[in-house]
């Protein structure tokens, strides 16, 4: 009933959820008053509670016929290339402007104050190619969506999104609205 680690591997998706957020550090008031900061750290230090949020953000994809992972810079770099090992799939990140050293093309988004860019290799996806893009939290849904264009811009046929927490109160999900969006822990 239980891996080399002790993990228990019957764990039904709502299970899983609750012992997953029994690891996860709640930060008052940070990084300012008023917000509960949802701390993944430990989650991260606990190779039993990484297994379980690696394996259960890849149960949803195991037969989708994924040819890449997306990840993007930089927590989705942390779970997007051990996906892509329990996928069989390769990986691929998604940087800040000016990071990758090939030809690329990028991508402004908007931020609460501000903007930011994001870019990959323009070789990174042939058309047509299967692609999950992997994220650490989804919160107003920015970030993912300007990877989710520049997909797209690629030729890649997006196959979901997967994501360890969905902030579900920012609504980042509406800005992803008909692609299969797939978040292990909700808040």
């Amino acid at each position: 009933m239980a891996d080399a680690l002790n993990v228990p591997v019957s764990l039904s998706q709502q299970e899983r959820s609750d012992w997953l957020k029994s690891v996860i550090r709640d930060i008052p008031d940070f990084p300012t008053p008023g917000i509960l900061f949802r701390d993944i750290t430990p989650l991260l230090q606990d190779a039993r509670a990484l297994r379980v949020a690696l394996e259960g953000m890849a149960e949803p994809f195991k037969n989708a016929g994924i040819e890449q992972v997306v990840g993007v810079e930089s927590r989705g770099f942390i779970f997007g290339a051990p996906l892509a090992l329990l996928l069989n799939a390769g990986f691929v990140p998604v940087r800040k402007f000016g990071k990758l050293p090939a030809e690329t093309i990028h991508v402004e988004y908007a931020l609460e104050y501000g903007s930011n860019t994001v870019e990959i290799h323009t070789d990174a996806i042939r058309p047509g190619q299967k692609v999950l893009i992997v994220d650490d939290l989804l919160a107003t849904g920015g970030t993912v969506g300007a990877a989710l264009d520049l997909v797209q811009r690629l030729g890649g046929e997006v196959v979901g999104i997967a994501f360890l927490v969905e902030l579900t109160a920012l609504q980042g999900r509406r800005r992803l609205q008909g692609h299969n969006v797939f978040s292990l822990i909700q808040y």
